[in-house]
C-alpha cells in the first residue's frame, strides 16, 4: 500500500477517463468532472492520460504516506500541506513514507485532483476503475481505507508554468450546440436562455447541475424518453435548466436544448454555488473545432523544471 486514508472530505472517488461503451447496459461513463486537471495531475507524475486518479470534492483530504512516491495535485485552489507546511499545487511533489499529505478546502473552484506516479490500483468495472455511487460502482473514500498505487516512474521534478494555471472564477460564459428541440421551443424562450444571466443553484454533483434563474417554457408536453449526452441542458416541466454531467442517467423524458461542449463541462465542474453563468450557442463545427484546440492544448502543454 502507498498511502492510508486518515480524512476522506465530502466527496472523494477514484476516477479514470471514464467508462465507454456501456451505456445500453444504462451504465454511464463517469471519469472526471474537469478534464483538464485531471489529464494534467496525470501529466506531471508521468503516468498515462487515462490513469486513475483521485478527484476530491472541495477538499478535505488527508492521507498517510506509506512509501515513498510523487504526487500532484491540481484543480480546484484548494491549501495543500505535506507535514504542516504548505507547497504548490500545479507541480511535483516528492513524498516519503511517514509523510501526511494534508488538503485544505476549496478557497476558489470546487474540484481537486491528486494523481500519484504509476496510478492507483482499484477494481474495475466494465474496463473503467470510475466510481459511480449512484450505479453502485465502488464508494466515496472513507477513513481507514488503503490506496495502493503502481510502480514509482521517478519523474523528473516539474511544474506547470503559471501563465497555464487557471484563473478560476465564479463566473462563465459557456457555449453550446443546439439539439434538435432547439427550434421547436419558443423564440422568446430562446432568447431568455441566450440573454439572461443564470446562476449554480445547490443542487449540483456528479450527476447535473441545477441552474436558478428565469423560467424557460419549452412548450414541449410530452415527449418520448431518449438518450443522453454529457453536458445536455435538459428542461423540467417547472422551466428550470439542469445541465447532466458525467454521472448522469443514461435516458430520460424532459425536453433537451442542446448539449454545453467538453470545454464548458470542465469550466461548470470548477464553479461553485451561486456562480453566474451566461449561454453561448455556437455550431457543431465550431464545437468540433473547439475540442480540437483544448485536446491539443492538454496534449501540448511544457512542464518547467522546478527550483
Amino acid at each position: 500500500m502507498t498511502f492510508r486514508v486518515i480524512k476522506s472530505g465530502p466527496l472523494t472517488t477514484i476516477q479514470d477517463s471514464g467508462r465507454y461503451g456501456y451505456s445500453h447496459f444504462g451504465l454511464t461513463e463517469a471519469g472526471p468532472m474537469d478534464e483538464r486537471s485531471f489529464a494534467i495531475a496525470n501529466r506531471l507524475v508521468g503516468n498515462p492520460a487515462n490513469t486513475a486518479a483521485l478527484e476530491i470534492a472541495l477538499g478535505g483530504l488527508t492521507l498517510e504516506c506509506q512509501q515513498n512516491t510523487t504526487i500532484a495535485v491540481t484543480g480546484a485552489y484548494c491549501p495543500l500541506l505535506i507535514n504542516g507546511k504548505a507547497v504548490a499545487l500545479w507541480r511535483t511533489q516528492r513524498v516519503k513514507r511517514g509523510d501526511t499529505i494534508e488538503l485544505g478546502f476549496a478557497a476558489l473552484g470546487v474540484r481537486a485532483y491528486l494523481a500519484i506516479a504509476g496510478g492507483i490500483e482499484s477494481t474495475q468495472w466494465y474496463d473503467s476503475q470510475s466510481v459511480v455511487v449512484r450505479e453502485d460502482l465502488g464508494r466515496a473514500l472513507e477513513p481507514g481505507d488503503v490506496l495502493e498505487t503502481g510502480k514509482d516512474t521517478q519523474v523528473a521534478e516539474q511544474q506547470l508554468r503559471f501563465a497555464d494555471q487557471p484563473s478560476l472564477r465564479r463566473r462563465a460564459t459557456l457555449h453550446f450546440v443546439g439539439g434538435y428541440q432547439w427550434q421547436d421551443i419558443p423564440e422568446a424562450s430562446r432568447q431568455t436562455l441566450l440573454n439572461e444571466t443564470f446562476t449554480v443553484s445547490a443542487r449540483n454533483d456528479r450527476m447535473g447541475c441545477q441552474l436558478d434563474g428565469p423560467e424557460i417554457q419549452t412548450g414541449i408536453e410530452r415527449i418520448y424518453s431518449e438518450g443522453i449526452a454529457a453536458g445536455s441542458i435538459q428542461v423540467t416541466g417547472a422551466g428550470t435548466p439542469i445541465i447532466l454531467m458525467r454521472d448522469r442517467q443514461t435516458i430520460g423524458g424532459y425536453p433537451k436544448l442542446g448539449a454545453i461542449t467538453t470545454q464548458s463541462q470542465s469550466v461548470l465542474a470548477q464553479l461553485p454555488q451561486n456562480s453566474t453563468i451566461r449561454f453561448k450557442l455556437v455550431t457543431p463545427q465550431m464545437a468540433i473545432a473547439e475540442l480540437r484546440r483544448y485536446r491539443e492544448h492538454i496534449d501540448n502543454l511544457t512542464f518547467e523544471p522546478t527550483t
